[in-house]
């Protein structure tokens, strides 16, 4: 499946947010890519451009193509709740995205990989699916002959998932669980996901 594999401080620049974890180019030029970044004059936003600006900022902090994208929306809208809310706990209860957060891998793109490598599995069984939905309760855990991947203890080692009250992780047995579907109030992206939902309202 296509995903975005170009440069990530450029993505991270454009949206003049570390949308894929601590970023020093962005520190050290926190200003739009290209020659003329710094001295472009940003003409003022059509109310459209920025609605999709943060819809693009979305799906590249979660790492989700246009299509898987507007099915989690269509799901979140069905769900009793806040729609924009709703989208945001849909897609941090992705594997991939709580693989990433109970700091398995050291970025989500990292955590697709060890999902889809079959590296992971949810309730004892292997599951290669990064957009698979948790649900409160299920047990997230490395396979035993996965558990000495540099990757996993590296990451492991220099992880810190108290930040996330959703989640509990055993670092000594590389495995967790996934308590319940975090709140808007919990998740630390910075999305303003009601422009998101005045998008899709269209």
């Amino acid at each position: 499946m296509a995903r975005y594999r170009g440069p990530k401080s450029k993505i991270a620049r454009k949206f003049r947010d570390p949308i894929f974890g601590p970023d020093k180019a962005l520190e050290r030029k926190n200003y739009g890519p290209g020659q003329h970044g710094p001295n472009k004059r940003r003409n003022k936003q059509s109310e459209y451009a920025i609605q999709l600006q943060e819809k693009q900022k979305a799906k590249y902090t979660y790492g989700i193509l246009e299509r898987q994208f507007s099915n989690l929306f269509k799901e979140a809208n069905r769900r009793k709740g806040i729609t924009g809310e709703m989208l945001l706990t849909l897609c941090e209860s992705r594997l991939d995205n709580t693989v990433f957060r109970m700091g398995i891998a050291p970025t989500r793109r990292g955590a697709r990989q060890l999902v889809g490598h079959r590296h992971i599995t949810v309730n004892g069984d292997v599951v290669n699916i990064p957009s698979y939905q948790l649900r409160p309760g299920d047990k997230v855990a490395v396979r035993e002959k996965s558990k000495s991947l540099e990757i996993v203890t590296n990451s492991v080692a220099n992880s810190n998932v108290s930040s996330y009250p959703w989640l509990e992780f055993d670092r000594n047995e590389l495995n967790g669980t996934f308590i319940t579907a975090p709140t808007r109030e919990q998740i630390p992206e910075n999305i303003r996901e009601q422009l998101i939902v005045e998008l899709y309202s269209k």
